[in-house]
Parts: C-alpha cells; sequence; structure tokens
C-alpha cells in the first residue's frame, strides 16, 4: 500500500460512462453545472447521463444556434428532455396575456428547433397575475392548446414562493380544471418539500398528467424559501430532505420519466463541470439504491441498478496511511513510540513502515508525497476493513470512484484503492495475522518487541478536513460508495472562524471518518495550519493511557485551567474525576447516551495530530464542543515555540482548523 504512488484517474470530457441501461433514465438541467452550454454538455455526456433539460439562459449566452445544440446533443449521446423555464404566464389581463402567448410562439419555435417536446412553465410571481384558479386554468388552456398543435405539451410547476400558486395540489387543481392533454404537472422535491406538502397525495395524482419529475436535496433551514432555493440546494443524499420516500409517491402514482436533477449553489455554480456532473451521477445511482431497499417489489424493479453490488459489512479500519518526509518522518515515529506503538513490519518493495499497537495501525510512507509540504506529514490513504474487498471495489466503481493504479510487487497483496474527492486514498481490505493473501503479509517483521502499549485497542476514527468546494461531495461519497450513513451536521465557532462538522459511520460504528471544513474564509488572519488531519485511537481507559504516554514521553496537548472551571461550573463531574481531568489534560463531554473523555497530541509535521478517546455507554459523538479549546491550544504552543508573543505566521491559509 504506497497511496503515495497512486495517481487519480478522470474521465474524459465527452468519453461517457458505461453505466447500467435499465430502469428509469437520468437526467440534469444545465444550470446544475458550471461553464459554458458546450462545457455542461460534456459533463453531463461523460458522467453518464441519458438527457439534459436546457436552461433557456446557457441556450441565450452560447454561440451555437438550437439546431446546433440538438446535433451536439445527439453526438453526445443526450436527449433533450425538457426546455426551461417559461415564467409569469398566467392568471393576467387580456393585453399580457397576448404578449405572454406571442412570446410563446417564439419559445416553441425554439424547441422545435431543440428537438425538445415539453416546456416548463412555472407558477407566476408576477405583480399583474391575479389570484382567480378559474383564469389560470383557462389561459392554461389556450397555451397547451397552442403547444398541441405543434406536439408540444406544457409542464405546470408550482414554484414554492409562486404568488398565488405555490403548493403542487394547487397547481394541480389548476391543471385538473384546464382539462387539456397537453397540459400536465412538473413536480419538484425542493418545492414540494421545502413548502412542508405531505407528498403522500402524489400517489393520488394520475400518472399521464405527471410531465416531469425534477429533484433536489436541501439542508433544513429556516429562511426565506427563494433564498433557501438558490443558494442551498444539493444533490440528493447530501441534504435533510427524504427524497427516497418522494420519489417513491411519485412512482407509485405512474410516473415514467427521467430522474432528473435541478440543483444550484453557490459551490456549483463555480465548480468543475465534469467533477460536479459525476457527483450528481453518483447521487442518483445511490437515490436508486435507497428506492430498491425501502420500496414495493414493482417498484424495486423499476429502479434497480442491475451493476451495483449491495455495500459489504465493515468492521473497522484496518490502518491509517500517513505520508512523511525524512523531516517529519522521525517525529511521527517519535510520537507513536511514546504513544505506545511498536515499528512491527517494514514493507518488503516500498519505504512504508507499520506501527501497532493491539487492533491500530499507523503506516508512514516514506516515497516522495505528492502535495504535502517539505518538512510536513498528511493522512494520505485509509483502509478499512470489508466482508468483500473485491465486492466494496466493484461498488466503488460502479459509483464512479476514480480507480487508483498501484505500483505491485511480485507476491505483493492485491490491493483496490479509490480516491476520494480531497485526493485520500481508500482501500477495501482483510486482515488476517498470518494470512498469505492478507496485506500485512506484504511486511517483514522487524527485531523490535512490542511492549505493553499504552492501551490502546483500535482506531475509533479518522477525521479530516475537507476543501470548502468538496464538503457535501465528501460526505455523498463515502455515504454512497462505502454504505456508511450521515450522522448530524454540528456548527461551531472557533477561534479562526465558524466551522461545519459532519461524520459518516456505518451502523455498528466501527468505522467512523468525520469531516468538517470552514464556512468562510476572509482577510489575512489564518490560523497556520493548513487542513488539519488527526487519527483517533480508542481506550478503554483514558486515564491510565495519558499516564502511561506521559511515562513514555509523549507530547501531549496542555489544556488551560479555564476550561475544568467551566466544565465545572457546566457538568459539574465528580471532584476526584474533575482532578484527573485536569492534571492529565483530559476533555469531556456527556449526552443522554453516555459520556466521551478524549485528549490529544501536539500537531506533528504542520498539521497531523492523534487523539485518545476513550466512549462511556452509548456516547456516539466526537466531542465538538471541545474543539475550539484544543484548537486555541495547538495555536498557543505554535506561537510559544516560534517564541512570539503575538502573530507573526506568514501567508494566510485559505483553509482552516477542522474537528
Amino acid at each position: 500500500m504506497s497511496a503515495a504512488e497512486t495517481v487519480t484517474s478522470t474521465p474524459l470530457a465527452g468519453q461517457g460512462r458505461h453505466l447500467p441501461a435499465s430502469g428509469p433514465r437520468r437526467g440534469i438541467a444545465t444550470v446544475c453545472l458550471s461553464g459554458t452550454l458546450e462545457d455542461k454538455l460534456s459533463a453531463a455526456a461523460a458522467a453518464g447521463f441519458d438527457g439534459v433539460e436546457i436552461f433557456e439562459n446557457d441556450l441565450i449566452a452560447s454561440p451555437l444556434s438550437p439546431g446546433q445544440v440538438r446535433e451536439r446533443c445527439a453526438d453526445l449521446g443526450l436527449s433533450i428532455d425538457l426546455y426551461q423555464p417559461f415564467r409569469d404566464f398566467e392568471a393576467v389581463g387580456p393585453e399580457l396575456l397576448a404578449a405572454n402567448l406571442r412570446r410563446a410562439a417564439h419559445k416553441f419555435d425554439v424547441m422545435e428547433q431543440l428537438g425538445a417536446d415539453t416546456v416548463l412553465v412555472c407558477s407566476s410571481v408576477a405583480p399583474a397575475a391575479v389570484d382567480d384558479d378559474d383564469l389560470a386554468a383557462e389561459q392554461l388552456h389556450t397555451l397547451a392548446s397552442l403547444a398541441a398543435e405543434r406536439g408540444l405539451r406544457i409542464a405546470y410547476e408550482a414554484l414554492a414562493w409562486g404568488r398565488f400558486v405555490n403548493t403542487y395540489d394547487h397547481s394541480w387543481e389548476i391543471v385538473r380544471r384546464a382539462d387539456h392533454p397537453a397540459l400536465g404537472l412538473c413536480l419538484d422535491s425542493f418545492h414540494v418539500l421545502s413548502r412542508g406538502s405531505d407528498p403522500a397525495g402524489i400517489r393520488n395524482l394520475p400518472g399521464p398528467k405527471l410531465f416531469f419529475l425534477q429533484l433536489a436535496d436541501a439542508p433544513r433551514l429556516e429562511m426565506d424559501v427563494l433564498q433557501w432555493s438558490r443558494h442551498h440546494r444539493l444533490f440528493p443524499g447530501q441534504g435533510a430532505f427524504d427524497l427516497p420516500a418522494f420519489v417513491g409517491h411519485v412512482l407509485a402514482a405512474g410516473y415514467d420519466g427521467p430522474l432528473s436533477l435541478e440543483v444550484f449553489n453557490d459551490v456549483f455554480r463555480q465548480a468543475d463541470p465534469e467533477r460536479a456532473a459525476v457527483d450528481a451521477m453518483r447521487s442518483l445511482l445511490a437515490l436508486q439504491e435507497r428506492l430498491e431497499a425501502s420500496g414495493p417489489v414493482a417498484l424495486r424493479e423499476r429502479v434497480r441498478v442491475p451493476d451495483l453490488p449491495p455495500a459489504p459489512d465493515l468492521a473497522g479500519h484496518a490502518f491509517t496511511e500517513l505520508a512523511v518526509d525524512d523531516v517529519s518522518g522521525p517525529r511521527v515515529a517519535r510520537a507513536l513510540a511514546a504513544l505506545g506503538f511498536t515499528h512491527t513490519g517494514q514493507h518488503r518493495s516500498k519505504p512504508v513502515q507499520l506501527w501497532q499497537q493491539d487492533g491500530a495501525r499507523v503506516l508512514l510512507n516514506a516515497s516522495p508525497p505528492s502535495g504535502v509540504s517539505p518538512g510536513g506529514a498528511a493522512v494520505c490513504a485509509l483502509a478499512v476493513e470489508s466482508a468483500d474487498p473485491a465486492r466494496s471495489a466493484r461498488r466503488a466503481e460502479t459509483l464512479l470512484a476514480p480507480v487508483l493504479p498501484r505500483t505491485r510487487g511480485a507476491d505483493e497483496a492485491i490491493l483496490s484503492a479509490v480516491a476520494a474527492p480531497d485526493g485520500t486514498s481508500v482501500f477495501f481490505c482483510r486482515t488476517g495475522e498470518g494470512d498469505a493473501t492478507s496485506w500485512l503479509s506484504d511486511f517483514a517483521p522487524t527485531d523490535a518487541t512490542r511492549g505493553a502499549g499504552a492501551g490502546l485497542t483500535r482506531t475509533d476514527h479518522v477525521a479530516l478536513t475537507q476543501p470548502f468546494d468538496h464538503f457535501d461531495e465528501a460526505a455523498l461519497f463515502y455515504r454512497a460508495v462505502l454504505g456508511l450513513e450521515p450522522e448530524t451536521i454540528t456548527e461551531f465557532a472557533a477561534p479562526f472562524g465558524l466551522i461545519r462538522s459532519r461524520a459518516v459511520a456505518d451502523p455498528a460504528h466501527s468505522v467512523r471518518i468525520a469531516l468538517s471544513v470552514a464556512l468562510l474564509r476572509r482577510g489575512e488572519w489564518a490560523p497556520g495550519v493548513p487542513d488539519p488531519q488527526h487519527v483517533a485511537f480508542a481506550t478503554d481507559d483514558a486515564f491510565a493511557s495519558a499516564r502511561a504516554m506521559r511515562a513514555l514521553g509523549a507530547p501531549l496537548l496542555r489544556i488551560p485551567d479555564n476550561y475544568y472551571d467551566d466544565l465545572d461550573a457546566r457538568l459539574a463531574p465528580p471532584a476526584e474525576l474533575l482532578t484527573a481531568m485536569r492534571r492529565y489534560s483530559v476533555l469531556y463531554d456527556r449526552d443522554e447516551h453516555g459520556e466521551f473523555l478524549h485528549f490529544y497530541t501536539e500537531v506533528l509535521g504542520s498539521r497531523v495530530f492523534f487523539e485518545v478517546v476513550q466512549r462511556v455507554g452509548g456516547y456516539a459523538g466526537y466531542g465538538a464542543a471541545n474543539a475550539p479549546v484544543r484548537m486555541a491550544a495547538h495555536r498557543r504552543l505554535r506561537i510559544a515555540r516560534a517564541g512570539r508573543g503575538k502573530r507573526t505566521d506568514a501567508k494566510p491559509s485559505p483553509k482552516s482548523e477542522g474537528r
């Protein structure tokens, strides 16, 4: 396992992906992606989408004529499933209606050239519109009649902020009154779920009247719904909406069109369109899998992804690999030894050391690291224990995870790895002492005698700070590829800004990955630790481990007395416990399920540090309330080492302290 040697593999634009052909067609609105219309179409095709919704602004800004766009889509294997949006049409006076019909005629011309047969008509937000359902139905009937003469259809959508029509049941009532075969509904999950509407009623709608389905997830926020929609939509599985239930209702009603994404937010508007399109496709494949798992038998067959194997059970972290150099390597090795680890193995063909303490394993990879600053260290790979590593690898590849090529020596274990969104290599393996097929067989034993250790039993979690643009993508990646479930998002005020944190874990909590990101970074004041990462090890007795590590000279982080004074005031732990925590710089948290004791090392190699945790009872959190205290302590230590009494760090970092 030499993650430093791996190279990320990405698809070429226009190359296309060979995805399972059965099940519903998959589409994406061009508004989901950044760039020009040409960029967006190429990205959608490369990610394997079947069709696109053409956003009017993208077409207007393109030098391609509608006919040329049609040809381009045909060359890429994309259908044009929808043209959108047509705004502010219905429930207006005669003069404005005439102008709107003239406008519609021009758009129908464009649609014929595009080869699109359905146009999205949004419920009006215009000041000139009136609250008159009969008038709205009458005018939509007129529009549908003109569309039908040209073989086109009208999909009417209730905007969540529509002036008078803002719920799906209200839009259906108008479509029902209009009673025209070329007029139906467009259902958008954001517009329905953001209003708090009960989607179960969709099952009672006639399937032939469901012309189009648009999907978007979102976090639960208390804010203006228009701003919520414009800035915070997410791909399925990245937010809080129950999209499997929503789509299940739509399919149960008889909808047989594409599953199409209409997602926009401040990140996607600036992201690499090819990368965003892959993220989007992964979200739809994962959504189909969740639908298959929860729906009735008939639905399961309709949404099944034939080549997607189920996620194998995971049994823990096999190892965490750190990229080091000749400066950081010895320092990290000394810290591991002082934490009770033993250098038990040396890779037979690569400069990789195996350090072990019971079930906790760390690899130090001294291959020329990519992206690691001189004297630095970084988590370059993590490995999970899979019940079926080959199946895990097939699943990852089907879900569009970039497969990483590896240099493998003769008789070395076959290990599959894929790249996570932040570039971390993710290995799937089985660990077996004495098993010739285990990755451990790649390491020759050292002469070191395993010591008594310091009470560490296994890796509890790995914490990785994410680039801002990839936070939601990373959570979806680990959820889809590894079958981990996302936990509740937490936010806290850190010394250097607001931090958002989200962990993903398997049902047994044997594999935990904690992701964090700074919500905003401005100005020149920065923490001086780019993208902090840490590995947390489990112990059954935090105080015994701390005593043993201190005796071994471990570089443990000191916590100020003020923290313990406040802890006494807030939680009133027993005096003896408080004294022990203060003495050994152990932090504390508790909830209704149990307690959490943890302590940290100093930062090693500019960004990496270690944590020791003890979970009591059913506590499943990560002590997020204590993170600002740890960050400040790390900061003070750096200042003290530099011999400065005020900040004189070098240039600002655009990234921030993590969990």
